[in-house]
């Protein structure tokens, strides 16, 4: 691997963010429960622990598929911050057809 690239992985249950080298060939292991890490991004900001409405809206985008990459100098682009707007962009690709990675990323609903 050339570089130092280091992006962050999550451990939903435990609310933890690391940061890592990046690399597909292994899992991840949460340091403190030992379940799998997803894969956030090198763009993440982690809310606080305590913060259980954000973190359910971050486990709504990282199983959607929505990352937090950076995209040259723009940063990672509009994500949700709140269960409304999580619910408008779901309700519209529902009703649109919209893959629901692209609808939580639309910075507003038609």
């Amino acid at each position: 691997m050339a570089g130092h690239a280091r992006t962050s992985y999550v451990c939903l249950p435990c609310r933890a963010s690391c940061k890592q080298r990046y690399g597909p060939e292994r899992a991840r292991v949460c340091p403190r429960c030992a379940g799998r890490l997803l894969h956030a991004g090198s763009a993440f900001a982690p809310p606080r622990r305590r913060d259980v409405v954000a973190w359910r809206v971050l486990s709504v985008l990282l199983h959607a598929g929505v990352g937090f990459h950076k995209s040259c100098c723009g940063g990672p682009g509009f994500r949700p911050r709140s269960r409304r707007e999580v619910r408008e962009r779901i309700s519209h690709a529902r009703r649109t057809g919209t893959p629901y990675a692209r609808a939580l990323t639309l910075p507003d609903v038609p």
